[in-house]
């Protein structure tokens, strides 16, 4: 359906578990008024596709394909159904989830406890072979977890690009040197604190040329509020607050973390209690304001734009949305999309 004045609607690509009844990747139409999504095409070519990432010129979808074997592959999505572009590329054990950055896509290898780097070419194809791999270091004497990256997101401009490892309890700051990625410097947090996913936030006031960072923890269900002394200064904890308002009764895995393109409030999702959790942003502090059900079952990522917060329901099968208050941050269920095994979303421009 093309939008007013010859635009084409606003698209929205869905990542789900093939091993799991999931469609592989899935594209879907994003309605302009209400967000709500309309299911379009979907493609199976490359097993368990479980976390997406777009080109800049938003006609190119990178996906990582989470299983032993481990592969990125990339997509032409044009048109309705994604199409694959050529044979996935082999990557770290297990990548679990991937960026574009600096003419690479970049793989967060989970059970290779790595992350990859390949080689985009000129039509944003991906090259037949990676250019450089970063390995983390293995587990101590002391005990300590075997390495397991899980998340790779790039700074706001350069080469340079945060590594979150929750089997090490750290976060990297790493950049790209002809291909391969090296670290600048490293961040140890709380030991068994377990970080995940993290969201880059705004500027630092209290300290010129930082940023701060949310880290959103597994193992424990907090986020870290860090000031980052980019580029590559290490992060340095200031705080860890809960995200949810009392102890767990079962699991409670936290997955996903979201910051409002105002800067104001911050979402987070937990897997076990299948919640949202909302957090005020005051100064350099988080503050827990409330917790809403997900809309299924095993929130597993998040996603937002134009006032529509979208979560990935895992085990229930289906995309939630979410109309948000922009005043207080607490969203509200406004709709829903059956997609078995769903594992993440995201969204066009």
């Amino acid at each position: 359906m093309a939008a007013a004045h010859g635009r084409r609607q606003r698209r929205a690509y869905i990542g789900s578990f093939t091993a799991e009844g999931g469609p592989g990747v899935l594209v879907a139409a994003v309605d302009g008024d209400s967000g709500a999504l309309t299911l379009l095409g979907s493609a199976a070519d490359v097993p368990d596709p479980s976390y997406l990432a777009l080109s800049t010129d938003g006609e190119t979808l990178y996906a990582v394909s989470e299983n032993a074997r481990g592969a990125v592959a990339a997509y032409r999505v044009t048109d309705d159904r994604p199409a694959l572009t050529g044979p996935p590329v082999p990557v770290g054990a297990g990548p679990t989830h991937l960026c574009v950055l600096d003419g690479h896509v970049l793989t967060a290898d989970h059970a290779g406890g790595s992350v990859t780097a390949v080689p985009l070419l000129a039509d944003g194809t991906l090259a037949p072979a990676a250019s450089g791999t970063l390995r983390h270091p293995g587990p101590r004497a002391d005990g300590e977890r075997r390495p397991h990256a899980h998340q790779v997101v790039p700074a706001s401009a350069g080469d340079r690009f945060l590594a979150v490892d929750l089997g090490t309890d750290t976060v990297r700051v790493c950049a790209l040197e002809d291909g391969v990625p090296v670290v600048r410097s490293e961040t140890r947090l709380r030991p068994g604190s377990g970080p995940r996913h993290l969201a880059l936030a705004a500027d630092a006031p209290d300290a010129p040329d930082a940023v701060y960072v949310h880290v959103l923890n597994e193992l424990a269900p907090t986020v870290t509020v860090c000031r980052w002394n980019a580029p590559d200064g290490p992060l340095e904890p200031l705080q860890e607050v809960p995200v949810l308002p009392s102890a767990p009764d079962g699991d409670a895995y936290p997955s996903g973390i979201v910051v409002s393109p105002d800067g104001r409030h911050v979402w987070t999702a937990t897997r076990g209690t299948d919640v949202l959790s909302v957090l005020a942003v005051e100064g350099p502090s988080l503050r827990l304001v409330a917790t809403v059900p997900c809309g299924g079952r095993w929130p597993r990522a998040l996603a937002h734009a134009a006032g529509t917060l979208y979560v990935a329901n895992q085990c229930s099968g289906d995309i939630t949305w979410f109309t948000v208050d922009p005043v207080t941050g607490v969203p509200v269920l406004a709709g829903s999309v059956a997609v078995p095994a769903a594992s993440c979303v995201v969204l066009g421009a």
